[in-house]
């Protein structure tokens, strides 16, 4: 393996890791209920967002922010 691999390797384990730790926070947040209004800027959730999205606890603005 020459360095190109080794950064490659490391790479994909750390998007890996990313990916498990974005799932469980989004298992967590589905046994939650959901927020009529975003805990960031207090803005209300429409009703179709909340309906779609379990547990859902930000605007769809600040969620695409978070991540």
């Amino acid at each position: 393996m020459d360095f190109c691999d080794d950064a490659s390797a490391t790479e994909t384990k750390f998007q890996q890791m990313a990916m498990a730790n974005h799932l469980a926070g989004a298992k967590l947040s589905a046994n939650t209920e959901s927020q009529t209004h975003c805990l960031e800027c207090g803005e209300e959730i429409p009703q179709g967002r909340r309906d779609a999205i379990e547990g859902c606890q930000y605007c769809t603005a600040c969620q695409a922010e978070r991540e």
